[in-house]
């Protein structure tokens, strides 16, 4: 038998696909390791004013990015880097691109 995935919501797991398992089969529920951890459930995407409010202080809670003199200026020399380099390979890919539409 195979493994099946579901969700734990409201004190009940509801599971993604039916299970061919006898009736009265006994399981394990544990819960699954994150995925990543990063980004909102479904659940946590509401646009009522209570959840705009708890998303506004979870971004302000968010601390600001500090970098030395050093790391600004290695951060700002390649930004100019990789500005030239685009700029230096726009024709090329404007080329390309117009030679797909033609």
């Amino acid at each position: 038998m195979n493994a099946i995935q579901g969700t734990y919501k409201n004190g009940q797991i509801i599971l993604d696909t039916p299970a061919d398992w006898p009736e009265g089969f006994r399981v394990i529920v544990e819960p699954a390791p994150e995925a990543n951890g990063v980004g909102m459930t479904e659940d946590e995407q509401s646009d009522d004013p209570e959840a705009v409010a708890r998303w506004i202080a979870e971004f302000d809670a968010i601390p600001p990015l500090q970098m030395t003199p050093a790391e600004e200026a290695e951060w700002q020399a390649a930004r100019k880097a990789q500005k030239e380099y685009d700029l230096s390979k726009f024709e090329e890919r404007a080329k390309r691109l117009k030679r797909l539409f033609e």
